[in-house]
């Protein structure tokens, strides 16, 4: 008995998984989710802390101000979003 891989889902490769806190959720479906990680600087080699900022799909609309998500690749869906909602990991004490 073979296994179809297509149905398995391993053709398609892995998606990139990120995790940040949302920091705007106005706009319709979007929230904006800020993505902290550190790097080494490459001469000094100083540790610094990046940030930078995406634009996620929020079908539901169940990500708030402050969540902790997680955010996947997928394609293009507008002009700046290029990732979806995976799962809110930890909600924002209110």
């Amino acid at each position: 008995m073979t296994e179809n891989t297509s149905e398995a889902g391993c053709d398609r490769g892995q998606r990139k998984v990120l995790r940040g806190i949302v920091v705007a959720n106005k706009m319709a479906k979007t929230i904006t989710v800020r993505v902290e990680r550190m790097k080494r600087h490459p001469l000094y080699h100083k540790t610094l802390r990046v940030r930078r900022k995406f634009y996620a799909h929020d079908e539901a609309r169940e990500a708030r101000l402050g969540d902790v998500v997680e955010i996947a690749s997928t394609r293009p869906l507008s002009k700046l979003k290029r990732w979806r909602l995976v799962q809110v990991v930890e909600r924002a004490a209110e």
